[in-house]
């Protein structure tokens, strides 16, 4: 890639937007595994737990963020503000999608729609956390 360089200790830098359109596109591959999952499981009388669709979204959709994560030095700064972002930006799409669709708050839909909002804007903050880190 072009936009890539060495930071001068063997880690390869990249643009957070990079990590957001991979971890993106990771993610609607990881939803569209858990619709054809539903679909065949339906077809036999069994509804799978939304929070089996954030699993399958986030083990695909945090694998580059895991690159990122090994490519270079640890920086626990990086990870605790991704983490912080992840619960807070998933906390409150949810509280929105509840209070837009009450009907499905018994079913914790508004927290697999916060999830996968979510995921993206935690891995943006974990990138731009680790790029700033590599500069300085």
């Amino acid at each position: 890639m072009a936009d890539e360089k060495d930071s001068g200790n063997g880690s390869i830098r990249q643009r957070p937007w990079d990590l957001v359109v991979e971890t993106v596109l990771l993610e609607l591959v990881g939803l569209a595994f858990f619709g054809i999952a539903t679909l065949l499981a339906w077809l036999f009388g069994w509804l799978p737990d939304p929070t089996l669709g954030m699993l399958t979204t986030s083990m695909l959709a945090l694998l580059p963020a895991v690159e990122l994560y090994r490519a270079g030095p640890p920086r626990r700064l990086a990870v605790v503000a991704a983490v912080l972002a992840l619960a807070t930006v998933t906390l409150l799409v949810a509280a929105v999608a509840n209070w837009t669709l009450p009907a499905s708050a018994d079913s914790n839909v508004g927290i697999l729609i916060g999830y996968v909002v979510a995921v993206p804007v935690g891995a943006a903050v974990f990138a731009w956390f680790i790029n700033r880190a590599n500069v300085a």
